[in-house]
Formats: structure tokens, sequence, C-alpha cells
């Protein structure tokens, strides 16, 4: 029975659109559209079978998840094979048989209806197996050396992506609850002009004005959240300096970066980026929604997100994912949704 309500060439173009913002910044102009084609046309080919094979017999939504997982690893492992540095006649037939498996794996494993965080188990791992099978065989016969095997083996876009995140979940820790505000502020660059009405104040009343320069620069639904863990008298100072059109000029840039060091010093430890607590939030979550709707839920979601919910979903927590990376999503869950 074929899929006829899977439109799998709007979603297949969709994918190689949301592909072209992700591609390193650092490949050539022919790399990038490599690696957006290569997706695309993984994307398209399996999308037209799922949705046109009369001997499949998957759900319109199971085709998109399918597709996706096609489209994400051929991502990852298009980034992965240029960066190894295999000379370019021997992209495509690794690509290949790494799509190939992937689909097969995928359809063997809805087939059998198992669990969605073990699909995803078993296809991370042959994806990864036909990777190093396939260096092996270009090794095997001469085509690359036993180094240029070994490095291309250790590339991984996925850990690469994962560790960037650790790291920007890092810089978040200036605000309460993730937000990356700081880096977004625009202020004057003028380090030598000097601050003209807050530098005499007590540094409480400077820290809610830098406060409220952040939060101008935030969806004011997510500033009422935080408002509202303040005291009354603190919010309402927040509140009127917010309304100040010349704020930034009157605290000054050296006032607002000393206030922002203050600010991230003296905060509290995050107690969520406990493994137990963050597989406790998504449980929490999770308890509010049916099976049916989580997976619609995640549909749009990267594989990593997917794997932390449904290793959680067990009572298990996916390590692959830092603490602090899965903590945001986790929040992200139960505040998005």
């Amino acid at each position: 029975m074929a899929t006829k309500d899977f439109d799998y060439q709007s979603f297949a173009k969709n994918l190689a659109q949301q592909a072209q913002e992700m591609v390193p910044a650092e490949f050539t102009d022919f790399q990038k559209q490599y690696v957006v084609n290569t997706l695309g046309n993984f994307s398209m080919l399996s999308g037209k079978t799922l949705a046109e094979d009369e001997n499949l017999h998957f759900d319109a939504e199971q085709s998109v998840l399918i597709t996706q997982i096609i489209a994400e690893w051929s991502f990852h492992k298009s980034v992965d094979v240029i960066r190894s540095g295999i000379p370019q006649q021997y992209w495509d037939p690794i690509m290949q048989k790494i799509a190939y498996t992937i689909f097969e794996i995928a359809k063997q494993t809805f087939s059998q209806g198992l669990p969605q965080d073990k699909i995803l188990e078993l296809i991370e791992h042959h994806v990864k197996k036909t990777y190093v099978e396939a260096l092996g065989e270009l090794k095997n016969k001469g085509a690359i050396d036993e180094g240029l095997m070994e490095y291309a083996a250790s590339q991984s876009n996925m850990d690469r992506m994962a560790q960037e995140m650790q790291q920007q979940a890092a810089q978040a820790e200036a605000m309460p609850e993730g937000d990356n505000v700081a880096g977004d502020m625009q202020m004057p660059v003028d380090a030598g002009a000097a601050p003209a009405a807050f530098p005499k104040v007590d540094s409480k009343v400077l820290k809610l004005a830098t406060v409220a320069m952040l939060f101008n620069k935030m969806k004011q639904d997510k500033v009422q959240s935080i408002l509202d863990k303040f005291n009354p008298e603190d919010a309402q100072a927040v509140i009127k300096f917010m309304q100040m059109p010349d704020l930034p000029q009157r605290v000054g840039t050296a006032n607002a970066l000393r206030c922002l060091q203050e600010i991230k010093t003296n905060l509290p430890k995050n107690t969520d980026l406990n493994p137990n607590k963050v597989v406790l939030k998504i449980r929490k979550f999770a308890s509010k929604h049916s099976r049916k709707e989580i997976d619609t839920i995640l549909l749009s979601e990267r594989i990593g997100v997917k794997r932390l919910v449904f290793n959680a979903l067990e009572g298990n927590y996916y390590d692959k994912i830092p603490p602090k990376v899965a903590s945001i999503v986790a929040s992200h869950l139960c505040n998005g949704v």
C-alpha cells in the first residue's frame, strides 16, 4: 500500500533548503552544493519509493520520519566524507552505500514495530559500520592509504555539532533558563566615552538597568516569565528602565559589561544539569501527551533530540548529548509545546 498522502517532493525540497543554512562555512561553493544536492537527492528518492511502492505499508508519519533520518545522515556523512580528504570520485559510492543501508534498516525496524529509540540506535550503528567498511574497501584496493582511512573514520560531524551546541550552551549561563541574549546585545562600542547617568548609583540599580537592556532584546513572553521570579520592586524598576529610549547610552558600555560579568559570576549553579533530573523532566513532559502526539512533536527535531527523548521514556539518559544541552532541550519541550 503506497503512502499517497505523503508529499515527498515538497518535504525533500524543504529539507534541502534547511541544509543550506547548516553546511560548514569553511566549505567551498562546490562542497556546499554537494552536501545539499546529496541530501536532496536521497530524500527525494527515498520519499518517492515510500509514497509510490505498493509493497510498502508505512503511513505518512512513518514515511516522513524515514525520509528525515536519511536526510540527516546524508548531511552528516557527506560532510564527513568531504572533511576526510578522500578523493572526490569516491564520495558518491560511499554515500550511496550509506543511504541504501539506512533505507533497508529503517524498513525492517519500522515494519517490526520497534521503539523509535531502538530504531535510531540500530540505524546509527549500521551507518557507522557501513561507512567504516566502505573506507576499508577503498584502502584494500589501494585507492587510499591506511592513514587516510583512519583519519576519515575519525570524522563525525554529528559529534562536532554536539560539541558546538555545548559551547553555545556554556555561553548562555549569563541569564536564567539558558537565554543567550548577552551575545545578541547591540551596545555602543565607544569604550572611551564616559557613562552619562548611572556610574554613581549603587550596583544593584546598575545591574537592573543592564538586565533591562537584555530584556529589550528578548521576546516579551519570555521576559515576563523571568520577571515573575523577581521581587515586585525590582520587577517594576526593570520595566521602567526598559522604557528608557536612551538606556544603553546612559548605562555605558563599560558598566554594562562589568555588570554582566558580575551577574554571571553570582548566578547559582544550574541544578537541572543532573542527567537523572533531565530524564525526569522529559518524562514529566511526556506524561501529558500520547505516544502519537510525542512522535508528531518530534518529527521536526534532530536525531540526537529524538534519541534523548526516547531513551528518557525508558528511564535512560542518552549520554551523547552533554547535560547542559540536554537540559536546554528538556526545557524547550516543556515550555514550547
